[in-house]
């Protein structure tokens, strides 16, 4: 006998193998579920796993032990999953469930960035390393080359040119509305 009809006839055994420990999982599985339609797909969804899987069954081993063990493990994967759901048939609850509009952040990110690169250097870097970094003052003017209070008052300007530039409309003959204003007079037309 060749090797490839030795791997042939080892493979007939194993799906008759197969087949036979179909009434016992079925079994299993109803007394587990308690329902004769979920037993089936629980064998199914094992046999089919089992099947891919084949290569893992070390011979020579329980082969219904081990699809006892795979339709043990589908189960209580899906008990898991169905517990952290909550029943909704009519759609009640995912009709209240409303994600706000993404949009409007990222029109307003776009205005802050604009803000951040009208202010002076100095003070927009040290607006970075203080603010955004979480740096003390103290590593921040280590940084810059000067004094903790220089590095302070920078800070205590970047912060209070950042709050007037995104509070008022920008100067100019004709009003130039932010990213997100026009957005938001858009939407309403």
């Amino acid at each position: 006998m060749t090797a490839g009809q030795e791997a042939h006839s080892a493979g007939q055994g194993l799906k008759a193998e197969l087949i036979s420990a179909i009434p016992s999982l079925r079994a299993f599985a109803v007394s587990i579920c308690g329902n004769s339609d979920r037993a089936d797909d629980l064998v199914q969804e094992t046999l089919v796993k089992a099947w891919g899987s084949l290569a893992t069954f070390a011979e020579g081993t329980n082969l219904t032990a081990w699809l006892f063990t795979i339709l043990r493990n589908i189960y209580y994967s899906e008990y898991r999953k169905r517990r952290r759901e909550a029943p909704d048939p009519d759609g009640i609850i995912a009709g209240r469930l409303i994600a706000p509009e993404s949009q409007h952040a990222h029109m307003d990110f776009l205005d802050f960035r604009d803000a951040m690169q009208k202010l002076p250097l100095d003070q927009r870097e040290a607006l970075i390393l203080v603010a955004a970094s979480g740096m003390s003052y103290e590593e921040a003017a280590e940084i810059c080359g000067c004094a903790a209070g220089t590095m302070k008052s920078r800070v205590n300007r970047a912060r209070n040119r950042l709050s007037e530039l995104m509070a008022s409309p920008p100067a100019g003959g004709s009003r130039e509305w932010s990213a997100a204003e026009q957005l938001t007079e858009a939407s309403r037309d």
